[in-house]
């Protein structure tokens, strides 16, 4: 099970009780923080990648057409008689 507690800024109040800490500007300068850590792919890398998934994506169409002009057919000939 997933801690969210454990992601969220948090902070002891004077009775030893846990406080969430909910600061507009600490989430801006972690995720700016965080974002810097990415590595990011080169222009190269992207271009390629966005023609595999428009292939991949023509590719799984075609096949999904196919199947459903089959299935059209057999329930034309065998259903609507």
């Amino acid at each position: 099970m997933l801690n969210v507690c454990a992601t969220i800024p948090q902070a002891l109040t004077s009775e030893g009780e846990i406080s969430v800490v909910l600061n507009p500007l600490t989430f801006i300068k972690e995720s700016k923080s965080e974002l810097g850590k990415v590595v990011w792919p080169s222009r190269r890398e992207t271009m390629r990648y966005t023609v595999i998934v428009a292939v991949v994506s023509v590719i799984v169409g075609v096949y999904i057409a196919g199947l459903d002009a089959i299935f059209a057919k057999l329930a034309e000939t065998y259903l609507y008689k």
